[in-house]
Parts: C-alpha cells; sequence; structure tokens
C-alpha cells in the first residue's frame, strides 16, 4: 500500500538539502512533491498584469525556473493558484492533483485536495496553514516500510516539522 511521509520546512535552502538528501538516499524524483507558496510569482503578476483574475486557475509553466536547483529536476513542476491560498508551485505526484483543483476551483482548496489523497482532514488543515504561512510541504511517496524509515529519518535530521506517514488513497504518478 502507498504512503507518504510529510514534513514541513521553513526555508527553500532547507528544503533544496532535504530533498538532495532524499534522493542521495535512493529516492527519484517521481517519489517526492514539494508544495511552495510563489511569492515571487504574486508580485511579478501584481505588477505585469494589474489583476488577480485567474486566481483559481492554472498560473503558468514556468515554475521549474524559478525553482532552480535540486527542486528544478523534480518531476511535474508547474505553478498553480488554489482558491483562497493563491499562487504555489508544486512538484511531483501531488501536481496533478492540485492542478485538477485548481483548475476546478474546487471547494476545500488545498485541504480538499490533501484529504483527497488519504490524508486525515486535521493533518490536511495543519499543513495548508502551514503553507499559506510560507512554509514548505515535501512528501515523500512510498509503497516499503524501510523507505518509510528512510524519509523519516531524512525528514528529522533536516529539522522538518510536522513529520507525518499517511496512507495515500489516489497520489497518481508523475510523468516526466
Amino acid at each position: 500500500m502507498k504512503k507518504a511521509v510529510i514534513g514541513i520546512v521553513e526555508t527553500r535552502e532547507q528544503a533544496e538539502r532535504t530533498v538532495s538528501t532524499l534522493q542521495s538516499r535512493g529516492f527519484g524524483a517521481n517519489d517526492i512533491s514539494v508544495l511552495l507558496p510563489d511569492k515571487r510569482g504574486t508580485q511579478d503578476f501584481a505588477h505585469a498584469q494589474h489583476t488577480k483574475a485567474p486566481e483559481g486557475g492554472l498560473a503558468g509553466a514556468g515554475a521549474g525556473g524559478v525553482l532552480g536547483g535540486t527542486l528544478g529536476l523534480l518531476a511535474g513542476i508547474g505553478a498553480l493558484a488554489i482558491p483562497g491560498l493563491g499562487p504555489l508551485i508544486a512538484a511531483g505526484p501531488v501536481m496533478a492533483t492540485l492542478s485538477g483543483v485548481a483548475a476546478g476551483a474546487a471547494v476545500g482548496g488545498l485541504t480538499g485536495a490533501l484529504v483527497g489523497m488519504g490524508i486525515p482532514e486535521i493533518e490536511a488543515k495543519m499543513y495548508e496553514g502551514k503553507v499559506r504561512g510560507g512554509n514548505i510541504l515535501i512528501a515523500v511517496h512510498t509503497e516499503s516500510a524501510e523507505a518509510r524509515k528512510v524519509a523519516d529519518d531524512v525528514f528529522r535530521i533536516a529539522g522538518a516539522r510536522d513529520v507525518s506517514t499517511t496512507t495515500e488513497a489516489g497520489v497518481p504518478s508523475a510523468r516526466r
């Protein structure tokens, strides 16, 4: 059964180090999801377009250039806006799920998408609040108990907070 180990980090540098360590421990780009607020996109969008009307739809495909480094190598990178949460950058298997939420302007925003993936509602609300506050969510999708232990250890050594493991109901595989 597929499960996800999820943690919250505070900075892009911490996210880069965490993802790099996960990759050095054998996790591939298709196994790792990252979700972070797109603060740069918000500023660029407001200045260049003079509107925020597309909030709730796909915000663009240039997110790979914004991320760079290790995060820029993850599968399925894209920019999107979740109603009530604003512009985000997502990479990995979570991108497909969140794109559906953003394109459909679904009720529940990020919390609804996370619950739909099998994350308990109370944890999903906590994770949405952390991302809303500027933190970065990292998830490792795996089927083996050994891999979950490795991911959990990496998160804890990296200083990630709110680390948990949950059964995934329907995280689709990321495609390159």
